[in-house]
């Protein structure tokens, strides 16, 4: 198992539609022999996915258990995470471009926040982060609290 992707940082979006992914982040990455990292716009929020080889191949198999022809899971599933998904190369700073797409569909602006998440990262405005960030954390305690943490 590799390392999890850890830690909430920010960063910025240049005005060519790169981000920095963080130095920790293109660790995990590395070590997941991913080349580049992927990125596909959440279905559940206004932000980003990004993955390293191990959450892809892992998704893979999973839905290959299912019939691609006829079943409707198999295809909502795969075209929420599959079809939207890219490949982004990183270059030697460890930045990648963004698609227009995917900038909107994130509402992304000067400022980034990348948020890890164990297997995946999400990349957030930084704006738009900080009540989602209260909200998790209010659900967090609210689990605490309730005795369901499974800490």
């Amino acid at each position: 198992m590799v390392a999890p992707f850890i830690s909430t940082m920010t960063g910025t979006l240049d005005a060519k539609g790169r981000v920095c992914i963080p130095a920790s982040f293109r660790d995990v990455l590395t070590a997941q022999n991913t080349t580049g990292v992927y990125i596909c716009p959440s279905f559940a929020e206004a932000a980003l996915e990004g993955f390293g080889e191990e959450v892809l191949q892992d998704f893979h198999q999973r839905q290959a258990a299912l019939d691609p022809f006829f079943t409707p899971e198999y295809d909502d599933k795969v075209f929420a995470v599959l079809s939207m998904s890219q490949l982004l190369p990183r270059d030697e700073n460890g930045r990648v471009r963004l698609t227009d797409e995917m900038i909107a569909h994130a509402g992304l602006k000067d400022r980034v926040t990348f948020v890890g998440m164990g297997r995946k990262f999400q990349i957030w405005d930084s704006e738009r982060f900080a009540p989602v960030q209260a909200e998790r954390l209010k659900r967090a305690l609210a689990a605490r609290n309730a005795g369901s943490a499974g800490l």
